[in-house]
């Protein structure tokens, strides 16, 4: 079978793998969709995301759907404990420990312990989704609802990510939300505040094609990030969402959050420290709020997607997994795509 593997720093492989055998509680799953992010953008340009650095070959994605093939013996079908085969699933790229401090809290996405699909957060590195054929627990599968086609099912956990950023938020009902960044995560936080009730989305970004997409998402008013003059500029907002991870848009946030209102830093900010204006967050009482991963969202995320077609337009473009490098180049090239998904059932 076919599996996308990066080896270091600019060097994306699309490679033949043995098909793997799923064990006692795991699940065969056959690949349809994978969605490429940002991270795995990340890891194949510069080698890593953040503070987690590739050390062995990893095989990317997390952002993946498919349909349910079969499971390890003894099966844990027949106990109930996942969809029966033939079912199309997306996967819940976590597994937390459920043991640790955070777990027991209730902050599962924050746990000191878990294995995320395609992350080289630890060593060995988890290896991701990005093949014709995956394993996987069982408890990681979602039945896709009704309605509900996998080609926009591959947003579930980009949107997963978006939703659990307005979570942390609070209550953004009847508010002003301000969104920096309008990639395939800044827009869908536009779906997901909108979602949420918000009153009025405003999104910046440097590029008219993601902000085009941000008004596909639902933004009220697009701003060019490098137009001081451009008329959109609000003169406050309630919340702001920093989805660019720059630094300069962390900084908009700051200046242009009410007083005593909420930022929350959304966007990976690259590695090291990062300059911010820590005064303002002081003398305004400004709530500073990372916002990281999610947990149960990925299922309010499926029940969102499956409630109307506004989400396909955020698909770009579906490319052959053979194609990969390709389909990196253009989800690389945010002045002609928003997500760009890999197809692992095309000839």
């Amino acid at each position: 079978m076919l599996g996308c593997m990066i080896h270091g720093r600019g060097d994306l492989r699309v490679e033949e793998l043995p098909v793997p055998e799923p064990g006692p509680g795991q699940a065969l799953v056959a690949v349809r969709y994978g969605g490429v992010c940002g991270s795995d953008l990340h890891y194949w340009k510069h080698g890593g995301v953040g503070d987690f650095r590739l050390r062995e070959p990893m095989l990317l994605g997390h952002e993946v759907v498919g349909t349910v093939l079969g499971y390890g013996t003894p099966s844990p079908a027949g106990a109930g404990a996942g969809p029966v085969p033939g079912t199309a699933v997306a996967v819940h790229p976590a597994t937390p420990c459920g043991a640790c401090p955070e777990c027991v809290r209730g902050r599962r996405n924050i746990c000191r312990d878990t294995r995320y699909l395609g992350s080289a957060a630890r060593f060995p590195h988890v290896q991701g989704g990005f093949a014709a054929q995956v394993v996987v627990a069982a408890d990681q599968l979602r039945p896709l609802p009704a309605g509900l086609e996998p080609r926009r099912a591959a947003l579930a956990e980009p949107l997963s990510v978006a939703l659990h950023a307005v979570h942390r938020a609070g209550d953004v009902a009847g508010r002003h939300v301000l969104v920096t960044g309008a990639g395939p995560i800044g827009c869908l936080v536009v779906a997901a505040a909108r979602a949420a009730g918000a009153s009025r989305v405003t999104v910046t970004d440097l590029l008219p094609a993601a902000l085009a997409y941000a008004r596909a998402a639902g933004a009220d008013t697009v701003v060019r990030a490098d137009d001081p003059d451009d008329p959109g500029w609000p003169a406050e907002a309630d919340v702001a969402v920093e989805a660019s991870g720059v630094a300069a848009g962390l900084d908009t946030c700051l200046r242009l959050v009410r007083r005593g209102g909420v930022v929350v830093q959304l966007g990976m900010l690259p590695p090291g420290p990062s300059p911010f204006a820590g005064n303002l967050v002081v003398s305004r009482e400004i709530d500073l709020r990372g916002a990281f991963r999610f947990d149960a969202e990925f299922d309010e995320a499926l029940r969102l997607l499956a409630s109307g077609p506004a989400f396909d337009a955020l698909v770009s473009a579906v490319v052959p997994v053979r194609e990969a490098e390709s389909a990196f180049a253009l989800a690389a090239d945010r002045s002609r795509s928003c997500k760009v998904l890999l197809d692992f059932g095309a000839p």
